[in-house]
């Protein structure tokens, strides 16, 4: 329950941050219309669906989490007798992908002129993906940690399921903000 109270607290966080977006954009309409059309597109549908992607491989590590199946129990190629640590592995790297993707972006906008201190888009633009991105990395530390706890565990239990369920909500939570993040700043010129 508690950690269903973070979250709606984070909720408000990125409200603040969409509320902020908003705001600035309607104050200075005119810099939506040059900026947005630096933004490439192509590429951030790219790293946005290696994101999603990253809720399914996080499910099935929670599938995998409640059957109390820590580690896989056949071959590599086997994907359906992986286990939590082999899907959380999976999600881990695709959450990696998509923060150097996001890495990569900012700085192709910062060798075309757009930084956090060039005008309210560099500053909102940053600002906003800028915390999902932290967000995404703070998620694949939890991952991390999920997986350290699943090897250091004697027996795989309740307690070591519970916590990948936790950090499975957490890393839901950051990939639907960031559907809307996409939505608002890539789909929205």
């Amino acid at each position: 329950m508690g950690f269903i109270v973070f979250l709606a607290s984070d909720l408000m966080f990125f409200a603040a941050l969409f509320a902020m977006y908003f705001t600035i954009r309607s104050v200075v309409p005119g810099l939506w219309e040059t900026r947005t059309e630096m933004l490439n597109v192509p590429f951030a549908l790219g790293t946005t669906i290696i994101l999603v992607s990253s809720s399914f491989t996080c499910q099935m590590g929670v599938f995998a989490a409640e059957r109390f199946r820590p580690r896989r129990t056949g071959s590599l190629f086997n994907i359906a007798k992986w286990g939590m640590v082999e899907w959380f592995y999976l999600t881990f790297l695709l959450g990696a992908v998509f923060v150097s993707g996001q890495v990569m972006e900012y700085a192709e906008l910062v060798r075309e002129g757009v930084a956090i201190n060039t005008d309210g888009y560099g500053s909102v633009f940053y600002l906003t993906t800028g915390f999902h991105g932290l967000h995404v990395t703070i998620g694949l530390i939890c991952f991390l940690l999920v997986i350290g706890r699943a090897y250091g565990a004697k027996k795989f239990g309740h307690h070591e399921a519970t916590f990948a369920i936790c950090v499975s909500y957490y890393w839901h939570f950051v990939d639907v903000v960031w559907i809307g993040l996409f939505g608002v700043i890539y789909l929205l010129q």
